[in-house]
């Protein structure tokens, strides 16, 4: 097996594994959970080919290290959210959340 088909084969995992939770899961941080896995499948992806290009670039990592900094960001807030939510709400069951009220 060459080293980029083990690279993608992790990844193809990782996002099927996120999509399925994407589609399938109620909860607001399971939700959340998922996003995070498919933002590590691409960041898998663009590794692999940062790496094994010839000569390596360094461009990828950077690509890396920007989508690293979105997804904390993207964490924090939607966690925050959740918070907020279950304050609200005892339930943070996404489909029977109607409205939120300031």
């Amino acid at each position: 097996m060459e080293p980029l088909t083990s690279y993608f084969a992790v990844s193809v995992i990782l996002l099927g594994i996120g999509i399925y939770g994407l589609t399938t899961k109620r909860n607001a941080i399971r939700i959340l959970f998922s996003i995070e896995l498919i933002y590590n499948a691409a960041n898998l992806n663009i590794i692999a080919f940062a790496r094994l290009s010839n000569p390596p670039i360094v461009t990828g990592q950077v690509i890396v290290l920007f989508t690293i900094a979105l997804a904390a960001m993207e964490a924090s807030v939607g966690l925050a959210i959740v918070m907020l939510v279950s304050r609200l709400n005892v339930d943070i069951d996404l489909r029977k959340l109607t409205r939120l009220r300031g």
